[in-house]
């Protein structure tokens, strides 16, 4: 799996998928793993050992269903995903961070971006796994975990939409003195959609500024829906 996804992310045109988060906030990588792979990668949640802990969403007032963060170290997939896409992210990050004014950079390899957090005391792994059921849905967010946050994230598509109803990938953006604006992300099975964890650039007519940006699932009203999330700082 691992060389047939790194070569599926090395062929990406970052180009393009830097041009869509500029204007939309949002770009979709179709098929970025294959049916037999979303089922590989689904089928993890069955083995309690890969998880360092489980959360009830309906316990903490996040939503419904539940979700488990992945313990290092991380499954082949799931490391190679991270991996394979942070540096084309990075650059996309220092893009944005130099448009807003921002002094942080980010460096173009995972690992040296990972060793700033657990200086910090940010070590324990974020990439996530999610299962949704019949009426279960997850409340707008921002997966922060600690001072030290990538300004990127993926969510991976890991069930057939043939198997349920409902279940959207939702964004709102929050502009200055303006109302919210949502998007809802159409996904098929094994497409990715990279999206901005806190906030992102917007260009205006006195220049760039900060829009804050949150994430969620609307209802599933059917059926069954499993995502794989990568986010790429460390919790604290």
């Amino acid at each position: 799996m691992d060389e047939d996804l790194a070569g599926r992310i090395k062929a990406l045109d970052w180009s393009g998928i830097g041009a869509a988060l500029d204007e939309n906030g949002w770009a979709v990588i179709p098929g970025l793993l294959t049916s037999d792979q979303c089922a590989a990668v689904a089928g993890l949640y069955e083995r309690p050992g890969m998880f360092r802990s489980r959360v009830i969403m309906a316990r903490h007032n996040f939503g419904r269903g539940e979700y488990g963060y992945f313990a290092y170290p991380l499954p082949d997939p799931v490391a190679a995903l991270r991996r394979g896409l942070y540096p084309g992210l990075a650059a996309i990050a220092n893009r944005w961070a130099a448009r807003l004014g921002a002094e942080e950079r980010f460096p173009p390899v995972l690992d040296d971006f990972l060793e700033r957090c657990h200086r910090a005391g940010q070590t324990r792994p974020t990439p996530l796994l999610v299962r949704y059921g019949a009426g279960d849905y997850n409340c707008l967010h921002q997966d922060l975990y600690g001072d030290h946050v990538f300004p990127l994230q993926a969510a991976i598509l890991l069930t057939d939409t043939a198997d349920f109803e409902g279940g959207e990938f939702v964004l709102t953006e929050q502009r200055p003195r303006m109302q919210s604006r949502v998007e809802v992300v159409p996904l098929a099975q094994g497409d990715a959609v990279l999206f901005p964890t806190r906030h992102r650039p917007v260009t205006g007519t006195r220049g760039d500024y900060r829009v804050a940006l949150r994430h969620g699932v609307s209802r599933v009203r059917r059926g069954h829906r499993s995502v794989l999330g990568v986010i790429f700082h460390d919790a604290a």
